[in-house]
């Protein structure tokens, strides 16, 4: 038997509860801690900036799923599978029929979903929704061009390009979102 990472399918908004529900049946004996390792929903650092205020929040990486960990044995797999499959908001393992042992995803998956969780070492991303246009008016709140203020002239991904005047010179700056606030 080897460790691997499988993906349930749920209910929109019930992968929290199917998470405890999960941990709970291994604490009270229900499912083996030794076949049941790991339970995870994948979670994602979300910062919004909307008129010039920053709010941080988590959203879910795979809303609709839960990651499992599990060393299922070769005989006997179907009774773990069919006390996951009954949680009430689980409509099943993904890629497989309820009657077919279920599918492991590769290492490479598990690794982008966790370390964009911030699960495992690597760099974690932190995703950022922002209300800027081009035209718009800003303040510089960091680096070397702090206080100064300028227009957004163009916006690329997660960096803006900003006019800033500089002994009376337009002066193109390019800029990340967290950088700047609207006037």
């Amino acid at each position: 038997m080897a460790k691997s990472w499988y993906i349930i399918h749920t209910y929109a908004s019930y992968e929290q509860k199917i998470e405890r529900t999960i941990n709970e049946l291994i604490t009270n004996g229900e499912l083996d801690s030794s076949i049941v390792t790991n339970v995870k929903v994948p979670m994602e650092e979300t910062i919004d900036i909307r008129n010039g205020k920053k709010r941080t929040r988590n959203n879910k990486l795979l809303p609709g799923y839960v990651l499992l960990e599990l060393d299922l044995p070769q005989l006997g797999w179907k009774s773990t599978c069919n006390v996951i499959r009954h949680i009430q908001g689980v409509t099943g393992f993904v890629g497989t029929n309820p009657n077919e042992r279920p599918r492991p995803i590769s290492n490479e998956e598990v690794k982008s979903i966790l370390s964009r969780a911030g699960e495992i070492k690597g760099e974690k991303t932190v995703h950022v929704t922002q209300d800027f246009v081009v035209g718009d008016k800003v303040k510089i709140t960091e680096g070397a061009f702090a206080t100064f203020e300028g227009t957004v002239e163009a916006i690329e991904d997660d960096k803006l390009k900003i006019n800033v005047e500089i002994f009376g010179r337009a002066t193109p700056v390019e800029l990340g979102l967290l950088q700047v606030e609207k006037i």
